[in-house]
């Protein structure tokens, strides 16, 4: 299985609590920040929670 690179490109001021968790949770802080998590169904779920708010691309 590949990970995913998932970059903070909007800002999580103004946004709903559930959605400040899951951008901390997945180890985001400031806009532009990255992190590569690994590509399973929980951290699928999560990106979808907040995919307005990051990109996502695939490594290997």
């Amino acid at each position: 299985m590949a990970d995913l690179k998932v970059t903070l490109i909007h800002s999580v001021a103004h946004r709903l609590p559930k959605q400040r968790k899951i951008v901390e949770a997945l180890g985001l802080k400031k806009v532009n920040s990255s992190v590569v998590r690994p590509d399973n169904a929980a951290t699928r779920g999560a990106l979808f929670q907040i995919a307005h708010l990051i990109k996502v691309e695939e490594v290997k």
